[in-house]
């Protein structure tokens, strides 16, 4: 019994239509965002927001350890060598496991502008990559803003919180729950959940690098399955309970956040009318210019104007102002996905394969030991052609999950440096295609061969077939998982 090649080609094909319907009919449904109505034209920032600052008084830094629930924390307090009670402010650190250092620049110029500021190293316990407890960070802050606040050189009327990205859902928890916050700084803050504020910065990234519309079907169907909680968390209900004044730091050019939604959830969501929200042109996620080290130049003399000037500064004339913010896509939620999408089932998936990609070596290994297999023997031209097939299937199958983590590491990092190059994207998802495609042709070949040796009268022994279930099924299973992700997805 033959097969030409002619016919496993259309076997070939028939397999990847059926993977292509599999993958429509279990995937979750489609990430697909609406347009964002264009946002009207704003007022231009009052000029006395923006005025000069003499940043040039001499300044005194020293290290504090805190103690915190779990751990030591380290800190570092800038101060100016002025007379007098100064305003304070902490500085709340956006994701990931930030140092104080990361503040070094903005917290000297404040200092030397008159504003004593304390930054920290951030907490291990309690935070790490899928699992974040913000009620113990607010805890944290308060704890920073409290040594500054017993300095003899701070105003405790005039102390605040700081707060980057995530550090904004922190924040709002640490002001309702003391009134000695006494206000607020919300640098390029979310106001929506983690999920859609991550979804949304991964659209407008892919966007930005002419990505294929399956990239984001593979990255926000990996998504929809992750199971971490914090990712839903609602600032709304802390953001509620928020009486102190705020300030609101926006870029225009920062692909990371949904700033126009942020703003509205904002405006809609605090009880009082003390706030004030500028955006910056150019500016980005970290208020710099152009993916540099040079800030904005509104955005330091904004801010410590504003503080200086408070509580004059609380509610201004104009709350809205500064360069017209264009978002061109909503913030929506990734469909979560259903029970065999969980990163649960994901990561079984993995697992059997790679057991039964590591049981054909090793049954192999035992049946050479054993050296008393007659079926073997009678088998020696047919097997050898058909382990060779299934080692090509297992290495290609090594091959396309590596690939896989490496893409999706890929694109991450084009999103969090807020920069990178389209063809390396286009390149690597025609890559991560083609492994799909080529694991299926290794499949169908194999699986032909196996029935053929079948008909002519082959019978396997048990460690073949031990191999043959293994490697054919763990590629059974990613192939369907490969579907499901939309390796196999029309147009092509």
């Amino acid at each position: 019994m033959t097969t030409s090649r002619g016919t496993l080609s259309v076997v070939a094909g028939a397999v990847a239509v059926a993977l292509a319907m599999v993958g429509y009919l279990l995937s979750p449904p489609a990430f697909d965002p609406p347009p964002l109505n264009a946002a009207p034209k704003l007022p231009a920032q009052p000029a006395s927001e923006t005025r000069p600052v003499e940043a040039v008084a001499p300044i005194w830094t020293e290290t504090v350890a805190v103690p915190a629930q779990g751990e030591i924390l380290h800190a570092t307090i800038r101060s100016p060598m002025t007379p007098g009670r100064h305003p304070a402010m902490a500085f709340i650190q956006g994701s990931g496991s930030g140092k104080h250092t990361e503040f070094d620049s903005q917290a000297e110029w404040l200092a030397r502008s008159g504003i004593v500021t304390i930054a920290w190293d951030k907490r291990t316990v309690g935070y790490s990559f899928r699992h974040r407890d913000f009620t113990l960070l607010a805890d944290d802050a308060l704890r920073m803003l409290e040594v500054l606040r017993k300095r003899p050189d701070v105003d405790p009327l005039k102390a605040g919180l700081w707060s980057v990205s995530e550090g904004s859902w922190v924040a709002p928890i640490a002001a309702a729950k003391s009134a000695d916050v006494r206000f607020l700084v919300m640098v390029s803050a979310p106001n929506v959940s983690p999920m859609r504020q991550v979804a949304w910065a991964l659209n407008e990234q892919l966007l930005r690098l002419h990505a294929p519309g399956g990239v984001r079907d593979l990255l926000t169907r990996a998504m929809g399955g992750v199971g971490f909680n914090f990712l839903r968390f609602d600032a709304v209900p802390e953001l509620k309970r928020v009486t102190q004044p705020v300030l609101a730091l926006y870029g225009t050019d920062d692909p990371s956040i949904p700033f126009v939604e942020s703003m509205k959830t904002l405006t809609t969501s605090l009880p009082t009318k003390d706030y004030t929200i500028r955006y910056f042109a150019d500016a980005n996620h970290a208020m710099r210019l152009g993916g540099g080290g040079r800030f904005s130049p509104s955005y330091l003399p904004t801010l410590a104007n504003w503080i200086n000037g408070l509580p004059a500064t609380a509610r201004p004339t104009v709350q809205i102002a500064g360069a017209t913010p264009v978002q061109r896509f909503e913030a929506s939620d990734v469909p979560a996905a259903p029970w065999y999408g969980g990163s649960t089932i994901l990561g079984l998936t993995v697992c059997l394969a790679a057991v039964g990609y590591v049981a054909a070596p090793v049954t192999e290994m035992f049946v050479r030991l054993r050296g008393r297999d007659r079926r073997l023997q009678t088998s020696a031209q047919l097997w050898p052609v058909i382990r060779r097939r299934l080692r090509r299937m297992a290495w290609t199958g090594l091959g396309l999950l590596a690939t896989v983590l490496a893409f999706v590491t890929l694109v991450v990092l084009f999103s969090v440096n807020q920069a990178g190059a389209w063809p390396a994207v286009q390149a690597g998802w025609l890559v991560i295609r083609v492994l799909a495609v080529v694991m299926l042709a290794q499949e169908v070949s194999a699986a032909a061969a196996v029935i053929r040796g079948l008909h002519d009268g082959w019978q396997p022994s048990r460690w073949q077939k031990v191999t043959l279930t293994g490697v054919l099924g763990g590629t059974g299973l990613l192939l369907v998982a490969a579907a499901y992700y939309g390796l196999f997805a029309l147009p092509w």
